[in-house]
């Protein structure tokens, strides 16, 4: 499982999204689990990173599902159309 940190900005957004496709690339599942729980700050970036995650793991023939996803960040997702693309848990 992968897992997202407490803060995740644009200024956290590139490090993150590293540290999770490395991650990634360990998975073996079929199905690649990221938790959102521990997320307490975060904009609009989060949401690339969790996208950019998705792609990588279509790209590995893998699903992707979000754990745990703040209610803030799934209204974020309904706003900008993207909440199909990021399934929960």
């Amino acid at each position: 499982m992968l897992v997202l940190p407490a803060e995740l900005t644009h200024r956290q957004a590139r490090a993150c999204v590293q540290l999770l496709l490395q991650g990634l690339r360990g998975e073996r599942d079929s199905q690649v689990v990221v938790d959102a729980g521990p997320l307490v700050t975060f904009d609009s970036c989060a949401l690339a990173v969790l996208l950019e995650c998705r792609r990588a793991a279509v790209l590995e023939q893998k699903g992707l599902v979000v754990k745990s996803m703040p209610a803030g960040l799934t209204s974020l997702a309904g706003l900008y159309g993207v909440q199909e693309l990021l399934p929960t848990l």
